[in-house]
């Protein structure tokens, strides 16, 4: 009779990619570990790791050497890093922290239970391969609840924008054959899910390189079409690649989120062709108006660098008009970090950080005040949520998204976990909502008014 299973943490740093692919760790490992979140009782503490800022870089190193004192106390303990950081770092990351066991890629978690089994005390194992294709993916088992995934439908990058590490640290373009994401997303809702979420580098290219002749929005359109597909989702889009195929779709599928995530990174031409993004202000700004034009009720986010090599404040003005011109309704901004192996890292032209900070202050303030602004519009209206647990403002409410990705709080029992309720949303602060659940005998179902059906066309 085989013994209890040792038990692994999963400390995951990063983006949804990261999330994915730690889900990913802990289904592969499953045969011999057990997830535990009692770091200080594991047998194998994995980091996954993201090297996209050198912030979050620095937060594994410090957490990487926190672990020191853990591994004293448990001698036995393997520590392993994987992720990003991992790939660029490699072998160097041994020899800064004696007391680490394992370093995989991102391409190496495929191989993580044989690498484990290697890295016994004493034996320390590095696999930063990068290998072509998509790799096969680990057969999924969803747990009674579950009302949300990930699912990852390609992986790497090919746009090599000079200040993005990615191509580097995750390889090349690679997409998932069609078959495979229809049969896990389906397999999913079998079991009871309302939520998916497509995730890549870039899904705007999925398809390409594939046998099958097939565009993300016949992707799109395919898992639209299975039975009990509530929300649909995806991330990331390269604003290049958004074509009118795709944007109209957001006029045409029912269950496609009003929400796109557009990453813009500057307002000014001269810093977009530094970066090598591909598009100009104009436009980026052509395909919101046509977003806008197909799903009026449409919710944009962005990514925005600020302090990248060679930024004027005429550059960084030019950013500040785009960002009140799109109106945002959320928005994730940082300063310019120079990362190992990319060209932005030997641009001339440096910003000094504290002319960085200054422009970021300004940009978070815009950001800020569209972000409460888009709330307030929302005020007064029934909305559809889809209720994800208990609240980070108090554990006496739950929390909540709208299909247009706001985060509401309001006051109900936890067995509303994992369902769609209607909700009258009441208060509007910075970062979030407030509301009160609605007598669900009162409204039609589904939902024929406000957030629930958006005003939609179905051409561009």
């Amino acid at each position: 009779m085989a013994g209890p299973k040792r038990k692994v943490y999963i400390k995951t740093f990063g983006c949804q990619m990261n999330v994915a692919d730690s889900e990913q760790m802990a289904l592969l490992l499953a045969d011999e570990y057990v997830p535990t979140d009692r770091a200080e009782e594991a047998d194998l503490y994995l980091i996954n790791t993201c090297a996209i800022r050198r912030k979050a870089e620095e937060k594994v190193r410090s957490l990487l050497g926190s672990l020191q004192t853990l591994k004293q106390r448990r001698p036995r303990m393997l520590i392993g890093v994987g992720g990003c950081v991992a790939q660029q770092e490699g072998e160097r990351l041994l020899a800064a922290a004696p007391h680490l066991d394992l370093v995989f890629g991102p391409h190496g978690v495929r191989r993580l239970p044989e690498l484990v089994r290697k890295a016994v005390p004493g034996r320390r194992v590095v696999d930063i391969e990068l290998s072509r294709g998509f790799p096969a993916q680990p057969q999924r088992h969803w747990v009674s609840g579950a009302f949300k995934t990930l699912v990852t439908i390609m992986q790497g990058c090919d746009n090599f924008c000079t200040y993005c590490v990615v191509p580097y640290v995750r390889g090349r373009e690679y997409s998932r054959p069609s078959r495979e994401i229809v049969a896990e997303v389906t397999d999913f809702l079998a079991a009871g899910g309302k939520e998916v979420t497509l995730l890549g580098q870039n899904v705007n290219s999925y398809g390409r390189g594939l046998a099958e002749d097939i565009s993300f929005p016949e992707l799109l359109r395919r898992i639209d079409a299975l039975p009990g597909l509530a929300r649909l989702r995806f991330a990331t889009s390269h604003p290049r690649d958004l074509s009118k195929e795709l944007t109209a779709a957001f006029g045409e599928l029912p269950s496609l989120c009003e929400h796109l995530h557009l990453p813009v990174q500057s307002g000014s031409d001269r810093i977009l062709e530094a970066m090598n993004r591909g598009y100009t202000r104009k436009e980026y700004l052509e395909k919101v108006a046509q977003l806008r034009r197909v799903c009026p009720d449409i919710s944009l986010s962005t990514d925005i660098i600020v302090g990248f090599p060679g930024e004027t404040e005429a550059d960084f003005q030019q950013t500040l008009d785009l960002v009140a011109e799109a109106a945002f309704d959320q928005a994730f901004s940082f300063k310019y970090s120079p990362r190992p192996q990319t060209r932005a890292a030997a641009l001339p032209g440096r910003v000094p950080g504290e002319v960085q900070a200054e422009r970021l202050t300004r940009l978070q303030t815009l950001l800020n005040e569209l972000t409460f602004n888009a709330n307030q519009r929302l005020l007064g209206k029934v909305a559809e949520v889809l209720v994800e647990g208990t609240s980070k403002r108090s554990p006496e409410e739950l929390c909540g998204r709208l299909r247009t990705n706001q985060v509401v709080n309001f006051s109900g029992s936890r067995e509303l976990a994992g369902r769609l309720v209607r909700l009258q949303l009441t208060e509007a602060h910075p970062h979030s909502l407030k509301g009160t659940q609605v007598d669900d005998s009162s409204l039609p179902w589904p939902l024929a008014a406000d957030l629930q059906a958006p005003q939609r066309r179905v051409t561009c």
